[in-house]
């Protein structure tokens, strides 16, 4: 039996994607020893599934354009910085979501809610942030040396981005890090509101 370690998310656009590497980039410049997430891997996660049987993966694809069907276009603005758990005490560096944060709450709940119908996923003790992870703090000293940009950067402007369809991915680990390839697409076609 084959599994695939497998999310759902969306896209941020070259926009947005651009404004992040140039915040990774002046972050970086603190010295502080941080895996910093690839352009390429770069994405807004609406909930991770984990290892999924691949005769699931069908039945998940349906189920998250079902979920896609009842929610229409909208538009996210990425913006602001902070940290889990703390900005003081940062181990993961992130970009926050202001406007459209209300519709990907929506489609975070709707989807828990299918997937767990379907079986294949667990609640999570921690409530869903919407936010864009740029990268991961190796140590507590490093952490300590870059707070004090993030704080700087709260206000950051990352860009808007429409949102036009829901992604399942699934996530590779490779020698360089972890690839993450589209396995599925449900495009938003619900009406306004």
């Amino acid at each position: 039996m084959s599994r695939t370690r497998t999310f759902i998310g969306i896209d941020i656009g070259d926009g947005v994607r651009g404004n992040a590497v140039s915040l990774q980039e002046a972050l970086a410049k603190t010295g502080a020893d941080v895996k910093w997430v690839t352009p390429e891997s770069m994405h807004l996660t609406l909930l991770f599934l984990g290892e999924v049987d691949d005769r699931e993966l069908h039945p998940v694809c349906k189920a998250v354009q079902a979920v896609a069907a009842g929610e229409p276009p909208f538009t996210l603005h990425v913006s602001g910085v902070g940290a889990f758990p703390t900005p003081r005490r940062p181990k993961v560096l992130w970009a926050g979501v202001t406007t459209g944060a209300d519709a990907l709450q929506r489609l975070n709940a709707a989807l828990e809610e299918k997937m767990l119908d379907l079986g294949c996923y667990r609640t999570e003790e921690r409530g869903y942030t919407p936010h864009l992870t740029l990268g991961r703090v190796k140590g507590e000293a490093d952490g300590l040396t870059v707070a004090p940009e993030l704080q700087k950067r709260l206000t950051w402007n990352g860009g808007r981005v429409p949102v036009g369809e829901i992604l399942v991915y699934s996530s590779s680990m490779e020698r360089d890090g972890p690839v993450y390839t589209v396995i599925g697409r449900a495009p938003l076609t619900g009406s306004p509101t």
